[in-house]
């Protein structure tokens, strides 16, 4: 029953994730110029044209591809902290006073608390390497 119960938990965990990513990033729809006419393109033509507006170009830097990854994962990171910080309040609540399933949340609890001061940390400390290592403009 009880890995019943945490299978179910973690697919819906997992699905809620990943519907909750889909509505935050939708994909950049590709704006086509008049210059890309099929048939007549070259391979670098066709990627120039598959690109469309708005997509980053840089590495690094403000908007940039790297810095985008990072965010949503810290982001995903913190979520998933936030998460398991609830999670562990509603196992201590119903743990009707059981030794090890209080220990077992206030373990979660703990955990879950660790995890968020590790994202807020990550978070400052790759912004400030890449500020860092990208020239002000």
């Amino acid at each position: 029953m009880k890995k019943l119960t945490k299978t179910t938990f973690v697919s819906l965990f997992i699905g809620l994730a990943l519907a909750f990513v889909a509505v935050i990033s939708p994909l950049p729809v590709a704006n086509v110029s008049a210059d890309c006419v099929p048939g007549s393109l070259t391979l670098a033509d066709g990627v120039n044209c598959a690109q469309g507006e708005g997509t980053p170009t840089e590495l690094f830097g403000e908007g940039s591809i790297f810095t985008i990854i990072v965010n949503v994962l810290l982001f995903i990171i913190g979520a998933i902290s936030v998460i398991m910080l609830i999670i562990g309040g509603i196992r201590y609540t119903v743990s009707a006073g059981d030794g090890n399933s209080v220990t077992a949340a206030k373990n979660t609890i703990l955990y879950a608390i660790i995890g968020l001061i590790v994202a807020f940390l990550a978070f400052a400390v790759v912004n400030w390497v890449l500020g860092a290592i990208t020239p002000a403009v």
